[in-house]
């Protein structure tokens, strides 16, 4: 494996993280006011007892971008992994279903698909995980003969899991992971720094762009759901689930 430049990998957050803060702020110009709410609980919100219009629809920006962000920053991360495996043994970027990354290390191919989080997906999508490691490692034996070592490997980007195999692959997380691809055991730190590059600017960027989004559906929601500054939560409830045709389904005629 050659030696990780630093340097580099500095280079490469600090000229990528911009991408996933424009991701957030593009996210937070396509967001619609009702489409938002169709997908909340208004008895749960009432249960809160909001009685402010800016309260109620300030949350909602909010939810909509704690959803996506774990999938935004973990593109990030995922082209972060590969970036160094490429300086350090060649990696590239796999074309296979599943399949993120590919490398060859102590003569062993290697198939990498790399999880932000530990909580990344239900048991269908391990089970759907599992499929594309089996078909991987069956393309690759295929393609360079059966008697290839061919390694499947979940790696996960954060968290304290010890290393396990299961289902058929090796599950590698937190600083296991940025050792597979560096042979650094102090990459896991190192690339911390470098995240929050330009922080402060992209932060206020983003809270700007988020009390615009807040102010505009706050204009809304007053104009569609409040009588005379009160909220009408009978309205809000009949828009959020009105949809009453059950009888005609449960009719014997």
């Amino acid at each position: 494996m050659k030696p990780l430049d630093l340097d580099a990998v500095r280079d490469y957050v600090n000229n990528h993280i911009d991408e996933f803060h424009q991701s957030k702020i593009r996210s937070m110009e396509t967001l619609k006011l009702k489409a938002l709410l169709q997908r909340k609980n208004p008895y749960l919100f009432k249960s809160k007892n909001i009685l402010l219009a800016q309260d109620m629809v300030r949350t909602l920006p909010d939810a909509h971008i704690s959803s996506s962000e774990e999938e935004m920053f973990g593109q990030f991360l995922e082209g972060l992994a590969i970036f160094i495996a490429g300086q350090t043994c060649d990696g590239v970027k796999s074309v296979r279903v599943g399949i993120d990354l590919e490398l060859v290390l102590r003569g062993m191919t290697m198939l990498v698909q790399i999880k932000s989080g530990p909580n990344w997906g239900n048991s269908t999508q391990q089970n759907k995980q599992e499929q594309n490691f089996r078909q991987a490692i069956e393309a690759v034996q295929l393609e360079q003969g059966p008697e290839t070592k061919v390694e499947a490997i979940l790696g996960i980007c954060y968290g304290k899991t010890r290393t396990a195999r299961l289902r058929g692959y090796l599950k590698v997380v937190g600083q296991n992971l940025w050792y597979l691809v560096s042979e650094n055991e102090h990459l896991y730190t190192e690339i911390i720094e470098p995240l929050g590059y330009r922080a402060k600017e992209h932060t206020e960027t983003f809270e700007r762009q988020k009390a615009a989004v807040v102010n505009r559906f706050t204009q809304e929601f007053m104009s569609e759901f409040c009588d005379n500054g009160v909220i009408n939560w009978e309205r809000i409830v009949r828009f959020n689930s009105s949809n009453f045709d059950l009888p005609m389904f449960l009719s014997n005629e």
